[in-house]
């Protein structure tokens, strides 16, 4: 998905990186605490998880967060965390994808509803965009772990669908009910991925001008810096120069 792979890059090119990595290990403690919660507190027993752990490895984040986080669902804590999906338009008419997890409804509606209007955009209704989206399987690698030909060939005996490779890293997809045996499997031949988890796949991606580009990802950052986002989705594509613009 390019929009949604370059949106990242951006993301972990930019400064500050202590405040990001911060914040995502912020989200990342809570889909775990979420997670742990719904199910058992035991990763071999409860695949979203187990995922959910995978993705935090993967990102480097310390064991001890990692427990506290599951230890956070056995005191009670992570009750009243609501998933929310809300979908809009950006810049260029962009289809848009948020995910939230909130213990406050009202007050995650009114911050996301604010940066799109701020940004220009607008919500909609409840289907209004995911339609121009697969909900699919979604596991990455660094670009060192392994060469694009023994990838895409574990990646096929693993299960996946499709698999992308460039000097930025490995992008493997897989139906979504099929995230956990294929994640297993490439873990145990490659190590813990970057990521691995059930995502929206925009069906076709959309090329924006630069001025709407710009103006599109400035929206996507301050989603991305709201405390109840967990993940954004959109299908764009975008210039070199927007993204000389945006460092």
């Amino acid at each position: 998905m390019a929009g949604h792979s370059k949106f990242k890059n951006i993301m972990y090119r930019k400064g500050a990186q202590d405040k990001k990595r911060s914040k995502l290990f912020s989200k990342l403690s809570k889909e775990i605490t979420v997670a742990a919660k719904m199910g058992a507190p035991d990763p071999d027993m409860n695949p979203r998880l187990r995922l959910a752990i995978q993705q935090a490895k993967g990102q480097s984040m310390p064991k001890d967060n990692i427990e506290r986080a599951i230890r956070k669902s056995q005191a009670g804590e992570g009750d009243n965390y609501e998933e929310i999906r809300y979908e809009g338009f950006g810049a260029g008419g962009i289809g848009v994808i948020v995910e939230a997890l909130t213990d406050n409804r009202n007050r995650t509606a009114s911050e996301v509803r604010s940066i799109f209007s701020k940004s220009g955009g607008n919500l909609g209704e409840t289907g209004s965009v995911s339609f121009m989206f697969d909900r699919v399987g979604a596991i990455e690698y660094p670009a060192d772990v392994a060469s694009a030909d023994d990838m895409f060939e574990a990646a096929i005996e693993a299960g996946a669908e499709d698999c992308s490779s460039d000097d930025e890293g490995h992008e493997l997809f897989c139906g979504a009910e099929e995230l956990h045996s294929v994640s297993r499997a490439l873990e145990e031949k490659f190590g813990a991925p970057i990521s691995a988890k059930i995502i929206w796949k925009a069906q076709n991606n959309i090329e924006l001008d630069d001025e709407a580009g710009v103006k599109l990802l400035r929206m996507l950052e301050a989603l991305e810096d709201s405390d109840d986002v967990q993940n954004v989705y959109a299908n764009f594509e975008v210039s070199d120069t927007v993204l000389e613009l945006m460092d």
